[in-house]
This record gives C-alpha cells, structure tokens and sequence, in this order.
C-alpha cells in the first residue's frame, strides 16, 4: 500500500470507468494507511485528459477558485468529509462529498464524485445538494442501479450516525489551515 508523508503532493484523480477524468493536486496532511487527509488550496490546477465519456462537468474550470478544503478519506468508505473555510480561515461547514472509496498508487489517488453531497453547518444544521445528480448519472451511464443504492444506503448511515451526534471526523474539530499539521 502506498502509504504518502505529510507534506507530500500527490495528485487527487477522478478516475471514470477506468479511465482518469480529471485531476488536481493536493497537499497530504495526514495518512496512516487507513485515514487519509489531503489539503485541496485555491489555485490547485485541474487537467482534464481526454475521455471516452466526454467532457468532465468542472472542464470550465482550470483550477479550483473555492476556499481552503480539508479532504479526510477512510478506506473503504463510499464518502469523504470535507471540512471548507473562509478565506480568512475561519470554518465556513463540514461536507459530506459521496464519491467512490480511494485506491492508491505512487503519487496519487484515485476517487470519483457521485454527485450527491450533504452540507453541515456549524450550528449543526443539515442541507442535502445535488441529490438528482445520482439520477442523472445513472441515466447517463456513469454509475449503476446498484451503485444508486449504495450510495443512498452510505448516506442513511451517515445521517444515523449524525443524528446520534456521532461523527468519526469529530478529531478533526480543531484543525485549522494555519495548523498544517495532523490532529495526532
């Protein structure tokens, strides 16, 4: 397994069928084999290589102009959380990204969206956006029936588990861009 060292950069990939949709790089917080945490920055360049199945929705794009994003993967799991900020770095809210569990390799990792994302304010308040996104993408092609279940299943977990007040990512409360480092 490729296990990367905090401050690496490594490539975050969306990889669609097979093929590589769509990149960026990241910054490697934390990583322990099971818990991945990247720092995404404003001005990551995103390429856009050739693909079969057209072109990527964010293709207008050619970097990310949003604040500064906390990436934090578990293996295995078919989400990841995304902790957003301000451009002052003060926490803007948490967010919940669906996308296909990561696969490493030597420099980069591998993911896909599936489009379906939940937002989660700091007040605890809870939005869910671009839930016709799991639809669409199984009309087009781009996920099957089966995968829409799953999806749907992982976030009936996800929000169990938040209105338990359980949340996994609860460690990393407290990081703040400025920190740079790990919570451990």
């Amino acid at each position: 397994m490729n296990v990367f060292r905090a401050g690496d950069v490594v490539e975050r990939r969306e990889v669609l069928q097979g093929a590589t949709w769509m990149t960026s790089p990241v910054t490697v917080v934390h990583d322990d084999g099971d818990l991945l945490a990247v720092r995404l920055d404003p001005g990551s360049a995103f390429t856009f290589p050739a693909h079969s199945f057209g072109v990527h929705p964010w293709a207008r794009h050619s970097e990310w102009s949003g604040p500064i994003v906390l990436q934090i993967h578990r293996a295995g799991d078919l989400y990841s959380v995304w902790k957003f900020f301000e451009p002052n770095g003060a926490f803007r809210h948490w967010y919940v990204n669906f996308e296909v569990p990561v696969k490493r390799g030597p420099g980069h990792f591998d993911t896909d969206d599936y489009g379906l994302d939940l937002v989660i304010d700091p007040d605890g308040q809870r939005r869910w956006k671009d839930v016709s996104d799991l639809h669409h993408q199984r009309t087009e092609g781009r996920i099957s029936p089966q995968t829409v279940l799953d999806v749907l299943a992982a976030a009936a977990h996800v929000e169990a588990l938040l209105d338990r007040d359980e949340h996994w990512w609860s460690a990393w409360d407290d990081w703040s861009p400025t920190m740079g480092g790990s919570t451990a």
